[in-house]
């Protein structure tokens, strides 16, 4: 995912990006032990971005996105996790994937 990918990110997340030729928008989770230590806590914050990301799923390019949760993330509240992904969901369809969809098949 790493190369030929694009990326953006906030205080929460991180979210790197590239074109899939599919058709729809699919969705990768890094939550890792570093942004949290309690599993309760990393399948919180991966419960909010897959609802998230299945309320703006069409309305999203078709690319692959891998989004990497940041040791931030952990101590906020449901609401503004929401606020800050949906926030990252809005900057995409405007985004260029950097290089060819031809070229960046998985």
């Amino acid at each position: 995912m790493r190369q030929g990918s694009g990326r953006l990110g906030g205080r929460c997340f991180a979210v790197r990006y590239r074109p899939n030729g599919l058709g729809e928008a699919r969705l990768g989770l890094a939550i890792s032990k570093r942004v949290s230590k309690r599993a309760v806590e990393r399948n919180r914050i991966k419960r909010l971005l897959r609802e998230s990301f299945r309320r703006v799923r069409h309305q999203l390019p078709p690319m692959d996105l891998l989004v990497m949760a940041r040791e931030q993330a952990a101590g906020l509240p449901g609401p503004d996790l929401l606020a800050e992904i949906d926030a990252l969901w809005r900057k995409l369809p405007a985004l260029k994937p950097p290089g060819d969809a031809a070229t960046m098949a998985c």
